[in-house]
């Protein structure tokens, strides 16, 4: 009996395949260059949730626009370690966007969680084989993605472990991480459920 025949990527996957390969090839480019251990590392975890990501969409088939948020949310992640702000103020994880009260870090911590739920909605429906979501099926996904966020912040701990400098912060910075997790997923569910329903309705 011969395998699964679904293709890995289908044709309209293409593009966004080329733009993560790029961030890829750059990513490594910057880590090299700045000789990164702490990046190298998130460089070696990024293949492992790309592989993952894949072995999902296979399964899956997520939606276009997802795939292209979560090449974006690779990119701002690399970025965020390896672009240098001016005038020696660290790294653009650094930056406050808005000064005292929201960081880079916490937007893309935001986002990319956000993202991660969207995710887990898209991979129960599918399971479920029923696209309507309920606020218990729409729970039970933001709970996943802040569960993914938390896991998020074992491998920061790993790295600080395992790399002797680190720009990952204390425990204030992985109590804020934590908030903007929990931010991101939920305002990805009441998306979620209020496109689903202005849908229905329409």
């Amino acid at each position: 009996m011969r395998g699964d025949p679904t293709p890995l990527l289908r044709r309209q996957d293409r593009p966004v395949a080329i733009f993560f390969l790029l961030v890829l090839a750059v990513a490594l480019a910057g880590c090299l260059l700045r000789r990164s251990g702490e990046f190298l590392f998130y460089f070696a975890v990024l293949l492992v949730l790309a592989t993952a990501v894949l072995a999902v969409h296979r399964q899956v088939r997520l939606h276009a626009a997802t795939l292209w948020c979560l090449s974006l949310w690779g990119l701002l992640h690399m970025a965020g370690g390896l672009v240098s702000l001016p005038g020696g103020r660290g790294v653009l994880y650094n930056l406050w966007l808005v000064p005292g009260r929201i960081k880079y870090d916490q937007v893309v911590h935001a986002f990319g969680f956000g993202v991660t739920t969207w995710v887990c909605w898209q991979a129960l429906a599918r399971m479920l084989g029923d696209p309507r979501p309920s606020i218990g099926r729409l729970a039970l996904c933001a709970a996943a993605g802040m569960g993914f966020g938390a896991l998020n912040e074992v491998v920061e701990f790993t790295a600080t472990l395992l790399v002797p400098e680190t720009n990952v912060g204390g425990y204030a910075n992985t109590g804020w991480d934590l908030v903007a997790n929990l931010t991101g997923c939920v305002v990805a569910a009441v998306l979620i459920f209020r496109r689903r329903r202005s849908a229905a309705a329409s």
